[in-house]
């Protein structure tokens, strides 16, 4: 008997009430997650990666995200915050993080540990292994769970380029956890709750889901924009802050594209952001159509996570606040000892993601044969157009709804039914 097939938790919803079916989400899905049936989207839980293209352009606010309530989480007798970088570019006229800092112990938190903090070592572990002898190259970074579930679906052979460091948030959160621990000896696992403050719906599944046997070390993940409004209050309090960062520009650095990419100190490397982008550069790596790097950094969203759809500002606005508010910080402040040339086995990935083949139509050779046969046959009757007037994202989509049984007729194509009547017509002119 067959294993059960785990339900994969995602953090984007749709409001049907909303929803009018008007097909700007099918036509920007990179995964062709989306079909229009029955007046409104229906989303493919299997493809879905939760990269909020389908938020960020949804003209009727039909999608949006979900995540965890703060309110709803109080159990924890511990509970340590894990601000992003993204959040210290949110804020207008607050450049000085250690305020931000400050107000997230005002509203209720116990503790602060900066996923910039993390990054930092994670930058320090991605010098270390791109010195590694035999690994495949171009390294792909794993920081952002969007772009690593989306190659787990659609590019196999790229699988064995990601990068296996855990990402800045899971590295933040353990250290938090050791950090809490050696100040509070008296606390015990299960009083520490870390709490991530995300700027996208990725970093939500992630948490919930992890991926193969990995399970995330965050407890909750709690929404940029939910925090953002609490902490204006706090903000305007004018208390002096009694915390102060512990992380540099490097850190900060990560909220924008090429943040990660040009911290490891090296020439050869390709940034891109934005999910059409990104399936370009993914494209090119599948089919050997590259130049020789040795670190490709992709963001599903444009500009880097300031630009997640959780987040409050505009994020060209947003990286030139981060400007100013790297601009007297150090470097940065989270360094491995010079003596140590390994990365510790907690901060690495055991397992790559599961290859999840969401393009095989059978699991017998011989009928997804057959169906292919079928598919090319049915596309062929079609326009081409790729109008997504039939609710399926193109004429090759629509064809292989029809064969796999989703739909069961050829004429919701209304091209097709266009084209039969204007040969009837030419007909009875003739």
């Amino acid at each position: 008997m067959a294993a059960e097939k785990p339900t994969y938790a995602h953090s984007v919803e749709l409001d049907l009430s909303r929803c009018t079916g008007c097909t700007t989400c099918l036509k920007h899905c990179p995964t062709e997650a989306i079909r229009i049936r029955n007046g409104h989207a229906e989303i493919n839980s299997d493809r879905c990666i939760d990269c909020g293209e389908c938020i960020r352009l949804c003209p009727h606010n039909a999608k949006r995200a979900m995540s965890s309530k703060f309110e709803h989480h109080m159990e924890y007798k511990w509970k340590i915050a894990l601000p992003p970088p993204s959040l210290f570019g949110q804020f207008n006229g607050i450049y000085d993080v250690d305020t931000i800092l400050q107000g997230l112990l005002d509203i209720g938190f116990d503790d602060v540990f900066e996923v910039a903090q993390g990054a930092e070592f994670v930058t320090e572990f991605t010098r270390l292994y791109l010195k590694t002898e035999g690994i495949k190259k171009p390294v792909i970074s794993s920081a952002c769970p969007a772009i690593v579930r989306l190659i787990s679906l659609r590019y196999p052979y790229l699988r064995d380029n990601l990068m296996p460091l855990l990402p800045p948030v899971e590295t933040a959160s353990m250290m938090a956890r050791m950090k809490a621990k050696k100040e509070h000896p008296d606390l015990k696992d299960e009083d520490i709750g870390t709490y991530f403050i995300s700027p996208c719906p990725a970093k939500v599944s992630y948490i919930r889901n992890g991926f193969g046997h990995y399970r995330s070390d965050v407890d909750v993940a709690l929404s940029l924009k939910d925090i953002y409004f609490r902490l204006l209050p706090a903000l305007k309090s004018g208390k002096e802050p009694s915390i102060s960062s512990k992380a540099g520009m490097i850190g900060i650095g990560w909220a924008q594209s090429g943040g990660e990419a040009s911290a490891i100190m090296n020439d050869e490397y390709l940034a891109a952001d934005g999910m059409e982008n990104v399936s370009r550069v993914l494209e090119a790596m599948d089919n050997g159509n590259i130049p020789q790097l040795e670190f490709v950094e992709l963001n599903a969203c444009p500009g880097g996570c300031v630009g997640g759809v959780m987040t409050i500002e505009n994020p060209f606005i947003a990286r030139t606040r981060l400007t100013s508010v790297k601009r007297y910080m150090p470097v940065s402040q989270n360094r491995l000892p010079a003596d140590r040339h390994y990365i510790p086995d907690r901060y690495i990935s055991s397992e790559l993601p599961e290859y999840m083949p969401i393009s095989r139509l059978s699991a017998n050779f011989g009928e997804s044969m057959r169906m292919m046969a079928e598919i090319q046959k049915i596309r062929s009757e079609l326009p081409g157009i790729d109008c997504g007037a039939c609710g399926s994202p193109t004429c090759r989509a629509f064809a292989e709804d029809l064969v796999r049984g989703n739909i069961s007729d050829i004429h919701l194509c209304r091209m097709i039914d266009k084209n039969i009547d204007d040969s009837a017509n030419s007909e009875e002119k003739n």
